[in-house]
Order: structure tokens, then C-alpha cells, then sequence
């Protein structure tokens, strides 16, 4: 957490999925603490360009032509009070539509029980067929006004997460040589997100704000 916080320098990962378990093991409890089921039954999903240091190589970073990002691109997966699912990430000018098949199918893995799964307009096509074979709903929350500014339903919870996630200095960039290694950053950005949750129960009211499962 120090590290992840902080941006010190860090060669050492866990290899054997202790994170993991780690990660979902708060998030269950941290849903039950917010008066919710341990397990999801709804997602939103959506993807943050981020620029690539030094540290990035060639092989594993792109281009975001939309974003003007030279970098990697984060894709999540997050319950509806924001609490990450599944992290994906991969070169920036990878599209939306193509990363969500493995972030939906580590989703599905990984919380059997989600069914609805909102995103934005950059997911349609036939990701809804591919969703739908894992009998899971894709939902496009579209904008009415593509030009302005527009708070979206479902779509502004996801977005807090990113928010959440770039409080931490090693993840307001990509500085990882394995893309592995960022998720896992963003992993410990969220442990230490719950952990404080769950010491202070009065802190949860932020987890009230979204509906559903």
C-alpha cells in the first residue's frame, strides 16, 4: 500500500493469486457491510487511457488516436457502488469492444452471479451476441446529446472508481513493465480503499449511492 501510494520503487509481486483473493475477499465483505449481498448481480464496465513512462515497453503500449494518449489503457469492470470486479489491461489503441470479451469472461469467473452489465456506446456491436452466450445483459447507457456534458445513469459510477483508482501516484501513470504489474497496482489501490471501509463503518455512505446489485 506504501508502495502504491507513494511511487517508490518495487520489484517484488505475489504470483500465487493471494492478491486476488485478497481483493475479493474485502470486496464481499465490504458489500455486506454496505447492507448488500457478499456477491454482485450487476456491472458497469469502461476503460481510462493512461500515459506510459519510460519504464512501459514498445511492445505493450499504443496509441489512444481519440484520447491523444501514448500509453495503456485500463479497462474495469465494477459493481454498482463502484468496487472493482475485474481489471484488464492492455496498449492503448486496443478497442473498447475487443478488451471487453476478456474483462467480461474474467467478470463471469470471477462472480458468477452478475447477469446485467452497463457500458457506453463504445461497446456496441455484437459484444451484446458475445455477452449473451454467458447469459449475461449488455445495457448501452447512450448519451442524448453526444456534444454536452451529462451525468448518465449507472455510467457516473464507474467513473468515481478511476477517480479513486488516479489517487494513488503509481497509478496516475502506467510505470509497470508487465501489464500484470499495473493491475495489481490497482488492486492495492482498491484494498486500501475497503480496508478503510471496514475499520470505519461510518465512512460507508458512499457505497449507499448506487442501486441495484
Amino acid at each position: 500500500m506504501y508502495l502504491d501510494r507513494t511511487g517508490c520503487a518495487w520489484r517484488y509481486l505475489p504470483t500465487d493469486g493471494t492478491l486476488a483473493r485478497l481483493h475479493g475477499e474485502l470486496r464481499a465483505r465490504a458489500r455486506a457491510a454496505a447492507g448488500r449481498k457478499p456477491q454482485p448481480t450487476a456491472a458497469v464496465i469502461d476503460s481510462q487511457s493512461v500515459r506510459a513512462a519510460d519504464t512501459v515497453p514498445k511492445t505493450t503500449r499504443g496509441w489512444d488516436a481519440a484520447k491523444k494518449v501514448n500509453g495503456r489503457k485500463r479497462h474495469i469492470a465494477v459493481d454498482t457502488t463502484g468496487l472493482v470486479l475485474d481489471v484488464v489491461i492492455t496498449a492503448a489503441c486496443v478497442q473498447d469492444r475487443d478488451a471487453a470479451r476478456p474483462l467480461l469472461w474474467n467478470t463471469r469467473r470471477a462472480c458468477r452471479g452478475v447477469r446485467l452489465v452497463w457500458a457506453d456506446a463504445g461497446y456496441t456491436g455484437k459484444l451484446a451476441t458475445w455477452a449473451a452466450a454467458m447469459k449475461m445483459t449488455l445495457q448501452i447507457v447512450a448519451k442524448r446529446d453526444p456534444h454536452a456534458f451529462e451525468i448518465l445513469p449507472r455510467r457516473w459510477v464507474v467513473e468515481r472508481t478511476f477517480a479513486w483508482i488516479s489517487k494513488h501516484r503509481r497509478t496516475t501513470r502506467d510505470y509497470e513493465h508487465l501489464p500484470a504489474s499495473h493491475e495489481a497496482m490497482i488492486l492495492w489501490a482498491m484494498i486500501a480503499l475497503m480496508t478503510r471501509r471496514l475499520a470505519r463503518p461510518t465512512e460507508l455512505s458512499d457505497a449507499h449511492l448506487g442501486t441495484g446489485g
